[in-house]
């Protein structure tokens, strides 16, 4: 295999991507991965990557605009419709290579994006499959399980803070990705923190947190409702003791899709990224993109 450095527009800014192409004599069909919450592509996302391409799939590995390697200003961003953009974006570049497969295309998203992806396919209906990772589904669930009174006190006050400093042109106040139970960030369960941090490569510049302003929209936000228009294969690999994204709301949505397959997993949000969890789900999810999107025609 080899991996290019690889970007692309969405909107006024670029989103940089790594490109993994197999060897192989024929163009390969290609998976779009992106990361999860406030996440950067070297969160684990390349080790994944680095299965999918040995078993014959290209990958096109993309940060969001306003994090990573990607531009846009401000830095730390994280706004819904316009990850959702840049999803589109990328499936838009992908369709123009030449060294991959255009008309054979999946999509593949973990935790936030793992919402995201639901989305996209709903709104493309030329998506070959889709897997979503320990997907967010539902932000009232999430929101629930992840944030207790004193801390949801905490997190709206930072996100109408950064409400009004964006209104009057000021730098973003921002808030942690992960945090300590009780503290202003956007998951405090007790697995969050470490778990987060856990995916950090040594020597990464990448900070654990986003602008506030998020926290405003988050808990609204539904993407599972979106599955029973995904015409598609869709493999939801979800995690039975998950503290971000219960399992109980992602189930419940998994089961509109019309060729939703469903897999669960004795784990917690964090643990499938490392290990024998990681090589347990990667291993299944190939075994899907085998059947719903073979390398061979």
């Amino acid at each position: 295999m080899n991996r290019q450095d690889v970007e692309f527009l969405s909107g006024p800014d670029t989103c940089r991507a790594w490109l993994y192409v197999p060897d192989a004599a024929a163009p390969a069909p290609v998976i779009i991965m992106g990361h999860g919450l406030g996440a950067v592509r070297e969160m684990r996302l390349d080790a994944y990557a680095q299965r999918f391409t040995a078993a014959g799939y290209a990958c096109l590995v993309f940060d969001y605009r306003y994090f990573g390697a990607s531009g846009g200003q401000p830095r730390q961003l994280l706004d819904i419709d316009r990850q959702l953009a840049d999803w589109a974006s990328a499936i838009a570049f992908a369709r123009t290579r030449t060294d991959i497969d255009p008309t054979r295309l999946s999509l593949w998203g973990t935790s936030f994006a793992g919402g995201h992806v639901i989305v996209a396919a709903a709104r493309d209906q030329n998506i070959a499959a889709v897997i979503s990772q320990c997907p967010f589904t539902d932000g009232v669930a999430s929101t629930i399980a992840a944030l207790d009174l004193r801390t949801t006190v905490k997190v709206v006050r930072c996100a109408i803070a950064d409400v009004v400093a964006s209104r009057r042109g000021r730098a973003p106040v921002m808030i942690a990705v992960a945090g300590q139970p009780h503290s202003a960030a956007l998951m405090t369960a007790p697995d969050a923190l470490p778990g987060y941090l856990d995916l950090v490569p040594e020597g990464s510049t990448h900070e654990n947190a986003v602008a506030s302003r998020i926290a405003l929209r988050i808990s609204w936000h539904r993407p599972g409702r979106h599955a029973a228009q995904v015409r598609c294969p869709i493999l939801f690999s979800v995690c039975q003791t998950d503290t971000v994204a219960p399992a109980k709301a992602t189930v419940r949505h998994a089961r509109k899709a019309p060729r939703g397959e469903l897999l669960l997993y004795p784990h917690g949000h964090f643990d499938i990224y490392h290990g024998q969890p990681f090589d347990e789900v990667i291993a299944d999810q190939i075994a899907f993109l085998r059947r719903r999107m073979p390398t061979t025609t």
